[in-house]
C-alpha cells in the first residue's frame, strides 16, 4: 500500500536515486539529487527538496535542485522537485506523474504517457517526438510557443477537468515540498490558472476523443481506438 516505506535522506544523491521504485515506498531528499533520478519510477514517489537549511532569501525555482535525464521511462508513480532541472526531463515516460519549477532542452521528449506539471521556464525543443501523455506548462511571459516542437504536439487551453487535475497536482507539489512558487500560483488560482498552457500530442488527443465518442454512442471502444490509430 501507498506510503509503507517512507524515507528521508539529507544532501547529495548519486546517479539513478529511486531508479525502478515501486509503489508503496517514498523516498525524500533533502538536499539535490543528480542524472537519472527516478529512471523506471514503477509505482513509488519521490520527493526532492533542498536543503532544511538553506539561508531564508534562497530561491528554489531559480536553482538546480536535480540533474538530467530524470524519470527516463518511468511507468508509473509520483515526482515532485523544488527547484529547476537539467535536460531530457521525462523522456520516455510512460505513465508517472511529475511537478518540477523549472527544465532543459528536450523536456518531455518520446514522451508516451502520465502528466507532467513545469511551474518555471523550459528550454528548446520541447514535446519532440511526445507521442502520449499530457504536460501543462505555465507559461506567464507568454515565450513558450517558440520552444516546442510543432511536429507531434499541439498547444491547448485547458478545459474544466484539466483545471480540476491540475489545481490538485500543484497543492500536491506544494504540500509535499513547501514550495513557494506552487504557493503564489493557488494564493492566486483565477488569475494563474488562464497562464497554463496543455501540451496535447495530436495522436493521443484523436484516440481519447474516438474513446469519448465510442462511449457516447455505446460503441466498440477497442474498435474505435484502433480506427484512431490508424488515422
Amino acid at each position: 500500500p501507498d506510503g509503507t516505506i517512507d524515507i528521508t535522506f539529507t544532501g547529495s544523491a548519486g546517479q539513478s536515486f529511486g531508479a525502478f521504485l515501486p509503489r508503496g515506498i517514498t523516498l525524500r531528499v533533502n538536499g539535490d539529487v543528480n542524472d537519472y533520478a527516478g529512471k523506471g519510477l514503477s509505482g513509488g514517489r519521490i520527493v526532492v527538496r533542498p536543503a532544511l537549511e538553506t539561508a531564508a532569501e534562497f530561491m528554489a525555482e531559480d536553482n538546480i535542485i536535480a540533474g538530467n535525464v530524470l524519470l527516463y521511462g518511468a511507468t508509473g508513480g509520483e515526482a515532485f522537485l523544488r527547484g529547476r532541472v537539467g535536460e531530457r526531463f521525462c523522456v520516455r515516460n510512460s505513465g508517472a506523474t511529475a511537478v518540477v519549477e523549472g527544465v532543459g532542452d528536450h523536456g518531455c521528449e518520446y514522451m508516451t504517457g502520465g502528466r507532467v506539471v513545469i511551474l518555471g521556464p523550459t528550454g528548446r525543443n520541447f514535446g519532440a517526438g511526445m507521442s502520449g501523455g499530457i504536460a501543462y506548462v505555465w507559461n506567464p511571459e507568454g515565450v513558450f510557443d517558440r520552444l516546442v516542437n510543432r511536429e507531434m504536439v499541439d498547444l491547448d487551453p485547458l478545459d474544466d477537468l484539466d483545471t480540476s487535475w491540475l489545481v490538485t497536482a500543484v497543492y500536491r507539489h506544494q504540500a509535499e515540498t513547501g514550495s513557494d512558487v506552487a504557493g503564489r500560483i493557488l494564493s492566486d488560482w483565477q488569475y494563474a490558472v488562464p497562464q497554463f498552457v496543455k501540451v496535447m500530442p495530436r495522436d493521443y488527443k484523436r484516440v481519447l476523443g474516438a474513446i469519448k465518442a465510442a462511449e457516447e454512442a455505446g460503441e466498440d471502444i477497442d474498435e474505435a481506438i484502433m480506427a484512431a490509430a490508424r488515422g
